[in-house]
């Protein structure tokens, strides 16, 4: 049986909690920092993220909060969301959104809360 302890699965969990502290919607899935500012549709400062938690079936995760005032910068489709450590210019984690959100400059956007996690060893 593999074993990884929880430790090593919250070192990279904690660096998201730690150093993400912008949230970006995106027209398109960013490569990089430098992509994700490009592709940017709108931002949250400092989005709320949890302490590492269990993940199920295995491994652990951290959750961001929902966002209710996101505030958008130009008009467009966001496909995707981004979450970038904006001292260190770094882009860390980038997912599809569950659908398309169509945006206008100057409104404000939302997203349910949703997590990112590492699986556990197979």
């Amino acid at each position: 049986m593999s074993y990884l302890n929880s430790l090593v699965l919250d070192n990279g969990v904690q660096y998201l909690k730690d150093h993400g502290n912008r949230l970006h919607i995106c027209s398109s899935e960013p490569a990089d920092y430098a992509a994700t500012l490009t592709a940017s549709l709108g931002t949250k400062n400092t989005p709320v993220v949890s302490v590492p938690a269990d993940r199920a079936p295995s491994g652990r995760k951290v959750t961001i909060s929902a966002i209710t005032d996101g505030a958008v910068s130009a008009n467009g489709d966001a496909s995707h969301w981004a979450l970038v450590d904006t001292v260190n210019t770094r882009l860390l984690a980038v997912k599809a959104l569950d659908a398309v959100l169509a945006v206008n400059n100057g409104d404000t956007w939302t997203l349910p809360a949703f997590a990112i996690g590492i699986p556990g060893p197979a």
